[in-house]
Order: C-alpha cells, then structure tokens, then sequence
C-alpha cells in the first residue's frame, strides 16, 4: 500500500479514536437526560442532537464552516482565545466529527437506559444511594451494550465520513486528508487499484463494526 495512503489510514483511526472518546464524554450524559427528564425542551433537543441523521453532510460542513471561519462567532471566540481557526486543522475535524456522529451514540445510549425502566433505579434509592451512585453503579452498568454498541458506531461512522471532514478539513496531506478523501483522489487519479486496496480496508471495518453490534444488540440484557 502507497505510503499516502497509509498516512490518511493513520489520520482516520487517529480522528476516529478521538471523536469516539468526545462522543461518549459527552453522548452518555445527553443521552441520560433525554431518557430521564420531563422537561418541555426534551422534544426540541431530541431533533437538535437528530438532525445530522437527515442532513446532508454537505449542508452541515457548509453552516459548520461559516461558523467556525473568521467571520463567524465560533471562529472569532477562538480567535480571541489565541487558538486560530478550526477549519482546515485535526481539531476543527474532531469538532465536525463529533456534533455530526453524535444522534449515532446518542440514540443506542438512550434507548438503553428507557429500556431498563424505573425499577433498578428505585431499588437503588430505597439502598439509600445517591442519584450520582445510582447512575453509575445501576445505570451504566445496565446500559453497558448500548453504550458499546454507540461507541462502535461512532467510531465506523467517523472512519467512512466524506461530506463533512471535505468541507471542513480540506485535502492536507497528514493534516486533514482522511482514507475516503485518500480514495477520492485515487479514483481522481485513475489509480484504480490503489482505490481498491484502500476501499477494501474500509469495507472490512465497516463489516467487523456491524457483526460487533449485531452481537452487543443480540446479547444485551435488558431490566424492567
């Protein structure tokens, strides 16, 4: 395999491993609030953490560019905090990655903590444990294949992005260029075979990742 790309595959775990890591940080308390609370905003954010299942990655990247550009309030807080701008570097893909990739953590997480119910959580208390014990002794736990199941599919989604990391990060070499923007320029190129090999590795992945969560959804326990 061309040494390009190994470099890009290298990038893309590298991005992959990363926004997993923000996705579940940030995915496992969302996805717990939404399952447990009665608030009037539930609904509305609900299709906010949704809405990049039905939107075209090109249209996300294009309004995440013009936020995070020099004009835009998010490039200018950055700006004044003497981080530069995020478009066109790894941070500004992480970034892209996460709020695009997070309703495919999200939604497992939080239907693995709807599907346990109330009752692990009302044994917990009549222990006298604390909300906080109660969460992440009776819930996480409880919760563990979704949670599994999210990271994995998060982590597969992130591998396979083009739309968006295109739009943000460009096609830097060990910067931004990723494996499907790698096989893009292959194809661009003629460079068939080189497509091939490349497309082959994501493939493989992909297939690995789904087997992984056809046995996590298989095997889950769930508690009433």
């Amino acid at each position: 395999m061309p040494e390009e790309s190994l470099v890009s595959l290298a990038l893309t775990f590298r991005l992959a491993a990363v926004t997993t890591f923000v996705l579940l940080l940030a995915g496992v308390p969302l996805a717990w609030w939404l399952s447990q609370t009665r608030s009037r905003w539930r609904g509305v954010a609900g299709a906010l953490v949704t809405l990049p299942v039905v939107l075209p990655p090109t249209v996300l990247g294009f309004y995440l560019l013009l936020l995070m550009g020099p004009h835009g309030p998010v490039g200018q807080f950055t700006r004044w905090m003497g981080l530069g701008l995020l478009p066109f570097t790894f941070a500004g893909l992480v970034v892209a990655s996460v709020i695009q990739k997070l309703p495919f953590v999200v939604q497992p997480i939080q239907n693995a903590f709807e599907a346990m119910g109330r009752r692990p959580l009302e044994v917990a208390a009549s222990l006298r444990a604390s909300p906080l014990d109660a969460f992440f002794t009776v819930a996480l736990p409880l919760a563990r294949p979704g949670i599994l199941t999210g990271a994995v599919l998060g982590f597969a989604h992130t591998v396979g992005e083009f739309g968006v990391v295109l739009m943000i990060g460009g096609n830097i070499p060990g910067v931004t260029r990723v494996a499907a923007v790698q096989i893009y320029n292959h194809v661009e190129a003629m460079e068939y075979a080189q497509a091939h090999l490349l497309a082959a590795v994501l493939l493989l992945l992909s297939f690995i990742a789904m087997q992984a969560v056809y046995f996590l959804n298989r095997n889950k326990v769930v508690v009433a």
